[in-house]
């Protein structure tokens, strides 16, 4: 019966496998209560004991930084733009996009904070977030990988013949709205909707009457 058992009970997971499970576990409880979280509330989301965590990984800070990294990959993001219908408006197919990547904007935002919160130096941040462990910041690195990779999915939805510069300029001014509505929490303002600041984008701040002359 013991043996009946054991070929029953599900195989072992590999240091691998069991380091993605608890940064799942963890990602959602580093937005909720940012750097606080302990390693307590880590193991009972993940239902491992504490020590299993530190098993996983050398320290808390190891762990943090592989969640800011997991939150980073933006394949369900890139996905989603890339599944919207090309036959849609142009204000409806950023809207759109706008709508895919809130969550995401807001996800590293967090994390982000939640990394500082816990004494991890924006250097090291950026570094591991470039994949570039062991070298120095330079004034010539861009922003992460999965952040351009964002913005080249976001591109190829703009009709290239009504813009007034290139696809991804356009995109990196869009997403840096976005960015920019989202930290509006932070200065006590409201947070538009997509559809808001995709008008926005398109058509300005200044109300035009029909000849497009500033009202």
């Amino acid at each position: 019966m013991v043996e009946d058992e054991k070929r029953r009970r599900a195989p072992a997971m590999t240091l691998e496998q069991r380091r993605e499970a608890i940064v799942a576990s963890t990602l959602p409880l580093l937005i909720e209560h940012g750097g606080a979280v302990s390693t307590s509330q880590i193991a009972a989301a993940a239902g491992i004991a504490e020590g299993t965590v530190f098993r996983a990984f050398k320290d808390k800070q190891e762990l943090l930084v592989a969640c800011m990294q997991a939150g980073l990959n933006s394949d369900e993001e890139v996905s989603r733009i890339e599944g919207i219908d090309r036959a849609l408006p142009l204000a409806d197919r950023l809207t759109e996009a706008v709508r895919a990547i809130s969550g995401y904007l807001n996800r590293i935002w967090q994390a982000g904070q939640a990394l500082q919160a816990a004494g991890i130096s924006r250097e090291d941040m950026h570094q591991r977030m470039h994949g570039d462990e062991g070298r120095a910041k330079s004034p010539e690195d861009g922003p992460p990988r999965e952040m351009l990779r964002v913005n080249a999915a976001m591109s190829g939805l703009f009709d290239t013949d009504d813009l007034r510069l290139d696809p991804e300029h356009a995109s990196r001014l869009l997403l840096g709205l976005v960015l920019t509505n989202r930290m509006g929490t932070n200065f006590g303002t409201p947070v538009s909707e997509p559809a808001q600041l995709v008008d926005l984008f398109l058509h300005g701040a200044i109300r035009t009457d029909n000849r497009g002359k500033p009202a």
